[in-house]
């Protein structure tokens, strides 16, 4: 197939590598000097094009995809601050190791520097945040510059989606004519085929066959003599894209009769997996020291994912005597309390599976350790049982509404999780259960910049039915991300938690001085969000927390995108969360 111009053809064979490679989909912003990139993938028969008017909310939709496959879904923008938009998704797709490929276009080297117009420095302008960066050269319709560029997007997407995945940046720099017009003697008619078109059968320029790092057998057998303990526990933080084997960590879980601690983004909290092995959900409320003062210590803990998103099951780990092995395929340190004994470089589910063949030979039938896992079962026991006590009550707090989420989410469902208080309260609130249930969260880097987009594009890659349940700070804070809803034709149930502001630093310290706690940390905000309702297109309704669990269940039954705000005081929430846990404290106490 002839191209008009050189720039036509370079975008042409970027885009053909990049399916080659595996894409199906790509986030673009609109923009000039991204002209040849944004034709070439929307002339592409294999390429869905999500348009979107917000580099910012393009990015964390990319990433939301991304989270939800475990593949890349690359980002075009134009030159200038487009690319600087990017930013905030790229230090969470970072963070996260979540894949995300910015194609970010640029003027020609001879304009850097100069004063032209939206032209900035895009040199590296990622800094550490990216696995690979490439300044690209300047298009021209040459053999070995056009297998060099396939090799790169081939690259490109290895780098991406390797160990650990993360975010990848190309430069792409495009001199005028930007759109595919004719240009005399641009591209030779002698070009060589494979260097115009790609491989004739299709396949990538460059196929990269991934590995898995594992142990060797001596190592493994190292591992599993360090699990040949009664007193044990598997940590689950949250994972990493595309998540982990169930079977493997069930399997694992089995074997040694460890109860499994997980985390609500850990991928091990739902499922019919729970039907097998012991899994916890409710170590936030009683892992104090009030209560496992009188605790035996674990012997051993075997961690994996990222660090935990409990702050008290953080602490009692750093308590604790025991010997704590940390999984990480990267051979990279998650654990910022640093009591951890042990580094292993393996992947989880990998290792897992192994060490389910070898350790314990049956431990979780032979009746070893059963008063240290009935200690755990007792308590979880006591938690929940205070929860629905103070359910039935009406009780005040904002939890009801993520536990009634995960009781009435459609099975299977994606549920994504805001930071601040969501995440926290689905944490100590969402129990355990077998429905299949797919629970995501941006705690990378753990702000609420994105949030309603990284939702969106998550279910953008699914049929399930999605959820998303934010507070009203992120609701604010990503309005724009909302264009989705029609623009990508992604369906969701949107759950908007108001407390009026920053709720969340009523757990800290600084609520005790006022001011400047009020005007400075809470920041009160008195917005009316049912407008937006209007302005996007979407059903608004506000209700109380009592008529909440039905009201949901209707929505998410009735499909469409729906709005359903809950307005929570947030120091009565406080409060309440702080009694039920007092309550639980005193009676293991």
């Amino acid at each position: 197939m002839s191209a008009p111009n050189r720039n036509t053809l370079w975008g042409r064979a970027l885009v053909d590598e990049l399916v080659a490679a595996g894409v199906s989909a790509v986030c673009i912003t609109p923009g000039s000097r991204s002209t040849p990139l944004t034709v070439a993938f929307a002339r592409h028969d294999d390429i869905h094009v999500f348009s979107h008017l917000d580099e910012r909310a393009s990015a964390f939709f990319a990433l939301g995809r991304a989270k939800r496959t475990g593949e890349v879904t690359p980002l075009v923008c134009t030159s200038g601050t487009a690319a600087a938009n990017f930013h905030p998704a790229v230090v969470e797709a970072s963070q996260s190791r979540t894949p995300l490929l910015m194609l970010t276009a640029d003027r020609p080297p001879e304009l850097r520097d100069s004063g032209a117009n939206q032209t900035v420095d895009q040199e590296k302008l990622y800094g550490d945040a990216v696995r690979w960066y490439k300044d690209l050269p300047e298009p021209e319709a040459d053999d070995r510059k056009l297998r060099s560029l396939r090799t790169t997007a081939a690259r490109a997407v290895a780098e991406a989606e390797g160990t650990p995945s993360g975010p990848v940046h190309l430069n792409v720099p495009f001199r005028k004519p930007l759109e595919p017009t004719p240009v005399e003697g641009d591209v030779p008619a002698d070009l060589p085929l494979d260097a115009r078109e790609g491989r004739g059968d299709g396949t990538a320029w460059v196929r990269t066959t991934p590995g898995a790092p594992d142990l060797d057998d001596r190592s493994l057998r190292e591992v599993a003599e360090a699990l040949d303990a009664d007193r044990g526990l598997v940590v689950a933080g949250p994972a990493d894209p595309p998540g982990v084997d169930r079977e493997a960590i069930t399997a694992l879980a089995h074997a040694t009769g460890f109860p499994v601690v997980a985390d609500p983004l850990s991928g091990l909290r739902y499922g019919g997996h729970t039907r097998a092995v012991t899994v916890l959900g409710g170590y936030d409320a009683y892992l104090t020291s009030e209560v496992t003062d009188d605790w035996p210590d674990p012997e051993v803990v075997l961690r994996l994912g990222a660090s935990p998103t409990s702050k008290p099951l953080r602490k009692y780990l750093a308590r604790t005597g025991a010997r704590q092995l940390l999984v990480d395929p990267a051979g990279a340190w998650r654990e910022a309390e640093f009591t951890a004994t042990d580094l292993v470089t393996a992947e989880p589910s990998r290792l897992a599976a192994h060490l389910s063949r070898v350790v314990g030979r049956g431990r979780g039938t032979s009746g070893a350790g059963d008063d240290w896992r009935e200690r755990w079962t007792d308590a979880e026991a006591a938690h929940w049982n205070a929860v629905d006590d103070a359910r039935e009550e009406g009780a005040t707090f904002e939890g009801r509404v993520l536990a009634d989420v995960v009781d009435r989410a459609p099975d299977p469902a994606t549920v994504f999780v805001s930071n601040s208080m969501p995440v926290r309260d689905l944490d100590r609130f969402g129990r355990p259960s077998e429905a299949n249930l797919t629970v995501l969260g941006n705690r990378g880097a753990s702000g609420i910049d994105g949030v309603t987009s990284t939702a969106l594009g998550a279910g953008s890659a699914t049929t399930d039915p999605l959820t998303l349940v934010t507070g009203d700070i992120a609701y604010y804070h990503d309005l724009t991300g909302l264009l989705a809803v029609g623009r990508a034709g992604v369906d969701a149930t949107v759950v908007l938690v108001n407390n009026d502001g920053g709720g969340i630093f009523h757990m800290l310290p600084i609520e005790d001085h006022d001011p400047p706690f009020t005007a400075q940390f809470k920041t009160p905000h008195g917005l009316d969000f049912e407008p937006t309702g209007d302005l996007f297109g979407l059903d608004f309704e506000r209700v109380d927390l009592d008529g909440f669990a039905d009201a949901y269940e209707e929505r998410v039954a009735s499909g469409g995108t729906d709005v359903l705000e809950v307005n929570v005081d947030a120091e009565t929430s406080h409060d309440t969360r702080d009694r039920l846990q007092e309550r639980v404290v005193e009676q293991l106490g």
